[in-house]
C-alpha cells in the first residue's frame, strides 16, 4: 500500500495537476504561532478543449480577458545573395544514387545541385512564371549543363511546377 501511494504522489506531482503546489508545500503549513494554515493554491485551471489542446492563445484571454492578444513572433530568415536562372530537374532516373555530399536521392525530397553553394546551404527558389516557392537544401553539385543554374530534386520540381516542362526561369535566395 505504502509503495503504491508514494508512486501515486509522485504521478500527481509529476503531471502537473493543480495539486501539486499543496503536496509540495505542506511541510511548511504552520504558523510561527504554531497553528496549523492551510497553504496557499492557485486558483488559475487552463481548461482544455474537447481535442485536448489548449493554445498560448487561450490561456492569455483567460488570464487577462480585457488586454489583445499580441502574435507570437516568428524570427525571419536573412537573405544573403539572390540570383536568376534557368532550373531543371533530376528524378526517376537517379533514386537510390548517391548525391556528391553522400546523401542517397529520394522521390520526393526537397533538395537540390548547384554548382558552387556549400553542402547545407538553404535556398528559397521562386518559379518566376507561376509564382510558387519552395525551400530546398543543397546536398549535390551539378547542373552540369551550361545555361542552367540549379537542379531540383522531384519534390521541389513538383512544388514548382517544373516537372512538366523540365526547366523554369527561377529566381533564388540564399538564405542564413
Amino acid at each position: 500500500m505504502r509503495r503504491t501511494f508514494s508512486l501515486g504522489a509522485l504521478a500527481l506531482l509529476l503531471s502537473g495537476s493543480a495539486m501539486a503546489p499543496v503536496l509540495a508545500d505542506s511541510s511548511r503549513a504552520s504558523t510561527r504561532d504554531g497553528e496549523l494554515q492551510a497553504p496557499a493554491v492557485s486558483t488559475e485551471v487552463a481548461i482544455r478543449d474537447a481535442g485536448g489542446t489548449t493554445s498560448q492563445d487561450d490561456l492569455l484571454q483567460q488570464q487577462s480577458p480585457d488586454l489583445p492578444v499580441a502574435p507570437v513572433a516568428v524570427p525571419t530568415a536573412k537573405v544573403i545573395r539572390s540570383f536568376q536562372g534557368q532550373a531543371s530537374w533530376y528524378g526517376p532516373g537517379f533514386y537510390g544514387n548517391r548525391t556528391a555530399s553522400g546523401e542517397v536521392l529520394r522521390p520526393g525530397t526537397f533538395t537540390a545541385a548547384h554548382r558552387s553553394l556549400p553542402f547545407g546551404t538553404k535556398v528559397l527558389v521562386t518559379n518566376m512564371a507561376n509564382g510558387k516557392t519552395a525551400m530546398v537544401r543543397i546536398n549535390d553539385r551539378g547542373p552540369f549543363h551550361t545555361s542552367r543554374v540549379i537542379d531540383l530534386a522531384h519534390g521541389a520540381a513538383m512544388e514548382l511546377g517544373v516537372t512538366s516542362s523540365g526547366t523554369a526561369s527561377v529566381k533564388l535566395q540564399v538564405i542564413q
